[in-house]
């Protein structure tokens, strides 16, 4: 017998056809983004056969597109009807189902988890109050697997869609990054419209709801539960999420450590979404990992302070508090200022006993400021900073020079963490980032190696400008984050070798990318003109690298170069057909010019003798043909107008990067003229590295160390410099030796583990995690005065 919906349930199903209704409503807008991609595509410069690829894409969705906009919102309204759930969905946990599952199924999931992923990202605190209002109207614990309210489901449906429409797998990769961003948009937009609908129509607030909130377990994890402790702020620099309901029960069971619950939240994620995580690169994975440390320092505050601490409002301070802060910043404590301006490189024990002092003093004024503090929320912050601080202070890589000065910062971060509770939460937090660069940086450094040196003194003025501010927030650690990456670039690369080899590997890259995309320019302006095989071919494989190796080395309005360029348009005219006397008289009093030329040319790109004349021979019987040819000339008007063009090269190629250089090491020092002996060049060799990794590669920051094995030869590296087209990196060594790498075989030493990163996770991080372990040990002690 059917049983009539409640006036609730009515309620939320007007919210999905809502929901749907405004996503349907953009498709047209997504169409239109896709269509201005794929024309952006048709206009950058690439290989023929990367252009032929994108010219039939971009005819395939002028002509599908429509369809396939129709088709998506067609089958999402169909999914809001209650058809059967797609096809692709995966099983309900607990279900035993044995299948083989196709590649394009398999990839076809993956890609709408990852835009699921972003779309929920995207819309952050709007879709989760939805959720929370729709389970709410239907008193469930969470959303069924395919309802349309899912980002998953909704990107699913669309991605199977763009094969039922006619549309190649092959133009998704093209599009991918465009479609998610409007998508995402389009989501939060649709969330938004849909929650002042139900605000409109009396349902309760999201604060009261989202407490309702609840997961069954981690085989059915739906991606907007929540809980409240794990309410922050959206990190716009990761891919993080809160952690899982049953990892908080396990802290509850009994003790539990934050490196545990990390563990615990990462198992949950990969049962969840193990296509998507395995595709992750290393580093995205830690920041997940990471995730589940913050969360769990989110509930402990959440937990201690209930009813106080509200993680994403800001804090009033109590005045007793404020009092004393502003105490000790405007008469800084005597002895943490004499230990930080005392040079600690000259100390007898490297200046540990500096440190140890240092740390003292920042227990003592911890200790003080509790007193102070009337507030649960606040003795809590108060804590929590200064078991961070502690554990930095405790970290032995890095020179006691520079740990004393970061005892300095404890203040400025503890009045930021009282007054912007997203600290707690984010990694992307500017103060959280400039501790954790500037520790990163001077963990390769001893104590010896540091004193003195530029790092160390813009370290200490660092320090002092976030003194000097009368008002510490995010505004001023952004201010100086930034200078100090400025300062970063030009620190890695200013020193002698380092300046030299990086010099060298700009014009490598500049010459080879030159030489790829002038080759191109050449195919389009002679696709037309009847030109011999043989003349062809020496202008595609030899004429365009002296032309780009010409522009580097001497500019590319030298008189040289330019020369050399007009040379290609003689060339062409010259192994043309010559039909009447006079054109024949011409070539053979020219004849001799252009032979040296060319010579010229090939002797700059270091060809040894017998190739160059190997080449001569070869356009001097093709000229000699022309003589005997009957057909017809090309126009003179042509050949000036192909001069013209050569002579403006530059004008018609992109800045684009044009795929695999094809560097050579023992070709370097002919190519440039410079002395190489202290470079090792690592290049591809044909490295197939997993796209995890190559996205590992591009996440690399400037001023990391590494262990670097390379044959058999194990050194401490600093990653000093790359390329603006991301094909080549430095690594620089403290012996001076330098080791440029290209981007596959980078990739691929990280993937073998013959590259491994010194630091595993970010130093502010690791701080968290001791202070969350010593908590654990002795839980009282986190509002004790």
């Amino acid at each position: 017998m059917h049983t009539a919906a409640s006036p609730e349930q009515l309620l939320a199903r007007r919210a999905r056809e809502r929901f749907v209704a405004e996503m349907g409503r953009k498709m047209g807008e997504v169409g239109i983004a896709i269509k201005e991609r794929l024309t952006q595509l048709l206009e950058q410069v690439s290989s023929v056969r990367e252009m032929q690829d994108r010219r039939d894409a971009w005819t395939l969705f002028q002509s599908h597109g429509r369809a396939w906009e129709d088709g998506t919102v067609a089958a999402w309204k169909q999914a809001l009807a209650g058809a059967a759930p797609p096809a692709a969905a995966p099983p309900r946990a607990g279900a035993l189902t044995l299948e083989l599952v196709g590649d394009e199924v398999m990839e076809n999931q993956i890609l709408a988890s990852r835009m699921g992923m972003v779309m929920q990202d995207v819309a952050g605190s709007a879709y989760q109050d939805l959720c929370a209002r729709i389970l709410h109207l239907e008193r469930a614990p969470e959303l069924d697997a395919h309802d349309v309210l899912r980002p998953d489901t909704l990107a699913l449906t669309l991605v199977q869609q763009w094969t039922v429409a006619g549309l190649g797998r092959g133009i998704l990769p093209l599009v991918s990054e465009v479609l998610q961003r409007e998508l995402a948009a389009d989501t939060l937009s649709a969330c938004m419209a849909v929650n002042d609908f139900l605000a409109a129509a009396g349902v309760m607030p999201p604060d009261d709801l989202r407490s309702r909130v609840r997961r069954t377990g981690p085989g059915n994890l739906s991606p907007m539960a929540r809980s409240p402790a794990s309410d922050w702020p959206e990190d716009e620099d990761s891919d993080l999420h809160p952690p899982q309901p049953h990892a908080v029960q396990a802290t509850r069971r009994g003790p539990a450590t934050s490196q545990t619950l990390g563990d615990d939240v990462e198992r949950q994620r990969h049962l969840a979404d193990g296509p998507m995580v395995a595709a992750m690169s290393p580093l995205a994975r830690a920041r997940r990992r990471a995730q589940g440390v913050l969360g769990q320092l989110r509930r402990v505050l959440s937990e201690q302070a209930a009813g106080v601490f509200e993680p994403t409002a800001k804090q009033e301070l109590s005045a007793t508090l404020v009092h004393a802060i502003n105490r000790h910043r405007s008469a800084p404590d005597p002895e943490l200022m004499m230990i930080g301006d005392t040079d600690m490189g000259t100390v007898a024990d490297g200046g540990q006993a500096g440190v140890v002092r240092a740390a003292g003093v920042l227990r003592e004024r911890s200790n003080e400021l509790k007193r102070q503090a009337t507030t649960n929320s606040e003795k809590a912050t108060i804590e929590i900073v200064a078991l961070m601080f502690q554990s930095i202070l405790a970290e032995e890589r890095i020179p006691p020079s520079v740990r004393v000065w970061f005892a300095r910062l404890q203040l400025p971060v503890l009045r930021v963490a009282l007054a912007e509770p997203e600290f707690f939460g984010t990694l992307s937090h500017p103060a959280r980032q400039l501790i954790d660069r500037m520790g990163s940086c001077a963990m390769g450094f001893d104590a010896a190696a540091i004193g003195g040196t530029a790092l160390e003194v813009e370290i200490r003025r660092v320090v002092q400008v976030i003194e000097q501010y009368p008002e510490t927030g995010r505004r001023v650690f952004q201010l100086v984050y930034d200078e100090f990456q400025k300062f970063l670039s030009k620190y890695l690369t200013e020193k002698g070798a380092a300046s030299k080899v990086v010099s060298v590997a700009q014009q490598i890259e500049q010459k080879e990318t030159l030489a790829i995309q002038y080759t191109i320019e050449l195919r389009n302006m002679l696709k037309d003109i009847p030109v011999r095989d043989e003349v062809r071919e020496f202008l595609f494989k030899i004429w365009a690298e002296v032309l780009a190796l010409a522009a580097v080395r001497k500019g590319a309005q030298d008189e040289e170069t330019v020369a050399l360029k007009r040379s290609a348009a003689d060339l062409v005219w010259a192994a043309s057909a010559k039909p009447n006397r006079a054109d024949r008289a011409r070539v053979i009093q020219s004849l001799p010019q252009l032979l040296q030329r060319l010579r010229q040319g090939m002797t700059l790109l270091g060809l040894a003798s017998p190739v160059q004349e190997g080449h001569i021979k070869r356009i001097s019987d093709t000229l000699a043909d022309a003589f005997m040819s009957k057909t017809e000339a090309i126009p003179q008007a042509r050949i000036d107008m192909m001069a013209a063009r050569l002579a403006n090269l530059e004008d018609f190629v992109s800045d684009e990067s044009m795929g695999d250089l094809p560097l050579d090491a023992e070709s370097i020092e002919m190519m440039l003229g410079i002395d190489a002996s202290s470079i090792d060049v690592i290049a591809d060799a044909g490295a197939k590295p997993s796209d995890a990794t190559m996205a590992w590669a591009h996440e690399l920051q400037l001023g990391h160390w590494f262990t670097l094995d390379h044959n058999q030869k194990i050194s401490q590296v600093q990653f000093a410099w790359r390329s603006d087209r991301k094909q080549l990196h430095l690594f620089a060594s403290m012996d001076g030796r330098s080791y440029l790498i290209q981007a596959k075989r980078l990739a691929a030493y990280l993937q073998a583990g013959l590259l491994v990163p010194q630091e595993q996770e970010a130093l502010t991080l690791r701080a968290t995690r001791q202070a969350l372990e010593k908590l654990d040990a002795n839980p009282e002690r986190l509002l004790a005065a």
